[in-house]
């Protein structure tokens, strides 16, 4: 078979995934069996599986790794004790004397929460649950709420400390403290187009976004500040402090990361939000999250490795790095590849499959690694909020009632997926450039 190897192995794995098998064992379990079929026909040497062990040793002892399970446990602590919906209903009540307040109010809550918890299924699941039944009950049109809760939700895959970019700085080689500065524009920027957005829908259909009726007689005196003081000052310190850190470089992500851990239990103990039970919960999603994470990355490294052993890099590298079109031809097609695969499979599986191998073309065609994780960080993002696959539309549909037709998810979406594909392709042209 000779050069077929490594193509047929890359789709086999795609099929697979697409078929419904555990990614992580399907990862490991294809490329050995690869791997044995290879050696009866003379084109694979067994002595390359040699290297597993380490290279999985690698991975369990991997020191940037470990901020994953510190922010994973920072954001669900945050959530399971209640902080974030406090800092949510505080600000609506600041913003909510306006028309769009509360969805202003629900896009600044998605931005600390992202940089609380950077994990898109927490912050959409958080947000539906906290934002949506306030949103209905002072008259919010329901397409409208779904469509900024699920964007600002999404804002997790950008906004650092993301755990996106932890693992894309890992895969990739790069400073994860210089994504986390590279991400702040873009993941501003975002969050901007939807506050724009959010006050010219406020002005152009008034009804659909009205203002809080009690906000009037709530935002103003002592027991507001107290209410600011008390709500939202802490959380605030706390992501400052932890991405300050980072900013300033006198700590690495996965000392900031635990920072942001002890921070979270401190903060909900002063709250009297702390208890056994909170823990419990907080730990066994934290290690479920992780346990998660490792597994697929165990199962990329022999994929890759195997896949390596057929030469299977090289031909993906000369395929992309010669395009017509250079650097853009290539920007266009992994990240249209990316945004097709990001409505099958999780962010994890496409960093372990295909970043790897999208590193040696990228190098060769002249372009900033760094940014190309800004960019598959936000094709991601505007992938998971896509219908009818889109990941952060399941997770939404999920903690809404079923009166709640899924059109309306949809429906709500739309403009937002617009704003996203304009700042992607932005992006795009200008790193070809």
């Amino acid at each position: 078979m000779g050069d077929l190897w490594g193509p047929t192995m890359f789709f086999s794995v795609l099929g697979f995934i697409f078929l419904g098998y555990p990614v992580a064992f399907v990862l490991a379990g294809t490329a050995l069996g690869f791997a044995f079929l290879g050696s009866v026909f003379g084109d694979f040497d067994l002595i390359l599986l040699r290297a597993l062990p380490d290279r999985t040793f690698g991975v369990m002892s991997n020191y940037t790794l470990l901020a994953v399970p510190y922010f994973i446990f920072m954001g669900t602590l945050l959530e399971k004790s209640k902080l974030a919906e406090d800092l949510l209903e505080t600000i609506g009540v600041l913003f909510g004397s306006f028309r769009g307040g509360l969805a202003i109010g629900v896009v600044g809550v998605g931005m600390l929460f992202a940089a609380a918890t950077g994990v898109v299924g927490a912050s959409v699941t958080a947000m539906g649950l906290i934002s949506f039944p306030v949103m209905q009950r002072h008259g919010y049109r329901e397409d409208i709420s779904l469509g900024v809760i699920s964007a600002a939700g999404t804002l997790g895959q950008i906004i650092p400390p993301s755990i996106v970019l932890i693992v894309l700085g890992d895969q990739m080689g790069v400073s994860v403290g210089a994504l986390f500065r590279a991400a702040v524009i873009p993941g501003l920027g975002l969050a901007a187009c939807y506050v724009t957005y959010i006050i010219v829908m406020a002005l152009a259909r008034p009804g659909s976004m009205p203002p809080m009726k009690e906000a009037g007689s709530t935002t103003n005196g002592i027991a507001l500040a107290r209410r600011v003081l008390r709500s939202m000052l802490p959380p605030i310190i706390l992501i400052l402090v932890v991405l300050g850190s980072i900013f300033i470089g006198i700590a690495t992500p996965t000392e900031a990361g635990s920072l942001g851990a002890v921070g979270a239990i401190l903060l909900s103990s002063l709250n009297r939000r702390f208890s056994m039970r909170i823990l419990q919960e907080v730990m066994e999603d934290t290690v479920r999250l992780t346990v998660m994470v490792i597994f697929l990355l165990i199962g990329s490294t022999v994929f890759t490795l195997v896949l390596r052993g057929f030469d299977g890099d090289l031909w993906i590298a000369d395929i992309l790095s010669n395009l017509p079109g250079g650097a853009l031809a290539f920007l266009l097609l992994v990240n249209l590849l990316v945004f097709f695969l990001g409505f099958f499979i999780d962010f994890f599986e496409i960093a372990f499959i295909i970043v790897p191998l999208v590193i040696l073309p990228a190098q060769i065609l002249g372009i900033d690694l760094v940014w190309l994780a800004i960019i598959l960080a936000v094709n991601i993002q505007t992938s998971f909020l896509t219908p009818p696959f889109g990941f952060s539309l399941f997770y939404l549909r999920g903690v809404t009632p079923t009166s709640v037709p899924t059109s309306q998810i949809y429906k709500g979406a739309i403009p937002f997926i617009g704003m996203q594909l304009i700042v992607l392709f932005g992006l795009i042209f200008w790193v070809a450039t």
